[in-house]
């Protein structure tokens, strides 16, 4: 008997949860010290050239292959290649995203470690200029087993939000914890521009320094632009899997696209 394969229940849902997959390490972390290192504003504008030139066709492919054959990354490609050795494209992408998730899942632990830190009132000595956070830190990762209960922790959590399925699971809590993360997101934002030395901090992100810009920039934009809306990895092929036959997949991509950006 066939399984009817389950789909999104919303445009909505599907954005966030594509979003979700495409926000992460590369937007908070690695992409403001790349636009500082690379010529600020010039670095952003090549970035963004390289995300809706290069980005954009790609993730809509990845999305039409998912919506067309209904299947997963592997099942996709041996499909459209008649089970020839492209099937292997499918299987190299599953790879790439467990090795991603092997080190996601562990900064993961962390920050559930570190949220139950701050809710019991763990940071309030902190003060600039002291070594209590990196105390902290130390102390915590050189424990053999703490991180790594953590770490299940963080993966049970992700495998109970999978087995509920992509309407009750990841699409409802991509509905809670996305516009959670937007508002955590703009408090840091307006905290941070009322430190001092703020200003300094944003001429060094956004003042366009065309002498920094070089080569190796040109490339660092263009591979940022992969990575940090999940290309090549199998991910949104799944997502396109689960999407109705008649979904606009342009508006959809474009939302993702303008979303993940905005948060970089």
């Amino acid at each position: 008997m066939t399984r009817t394969r389950e789909h999104w229940g919303s445009r909505v849902g599907f954005i966030l949860a594509a979003s979700g997959s495409a926000v992460g390490l590369g937007n908070i972390w690695k992409y403001p010290y790349m636009a500082g290192q690379h010529g600020g504003a010039a670095f952003t504008l090549i970035y963004l050239i390289c995300i809706f030139v290069v980005g954009l066709p790609i993730l809509l492919a990845e999305f039409a292959i998912g919506r067309k054959t209904q299947l997963n990354p592997v099942g996709a490609f041996k499909a459209l290649s008649n089970n020839s050795a492209w099937k292997w494209v499918g299987f190299l992408g599953v790879t790439a995203a467990f090795i991603i998730l092997s080190f996601y899942s562990v900064i993961g632990g962390w920050t559930i470690k570190y949220t139950f830190l701050a809710l019991i009132g763990a940071f309030g000595d902190f003060n600039p200029g002291s070594d209590v956070a990196a105390r902290m830190y130390s102390g915590f990762i050189d424990k053999p087993f703490e991180p790594a209960l953590w770490h299940l922790l963080f993966m049970a959590l992700c495998i109970l939000i999978i087995a509920r399925g992509v309407k009750s699971g990841i699409e409802r809590w991509s509905k809670i914890l996305m516009p959670l993360l937007l508002v955590i997101l703009i408090v840091l934002v307006i905290r941070g521009i009322t430190l001092e030395g703020s200003m300094e901090g944003i001429r060094f992100l956004f003042q366009p320094k065309w002498s920094d810009l070089d080569a190796s920039g040109v490339v660092a934009a263009l591979g940022h632009a992969f990575f940090t809306i999940s290309l090549g990895m199998g991910a949104m092929i799944t997502y396109g899997s689960y999407l109705r036959s008649d979904s606009d997949l342009l508006k959809s991509g474009l939302a993702i696209i303008l979303l993940d950006t905005a948060i970089a």
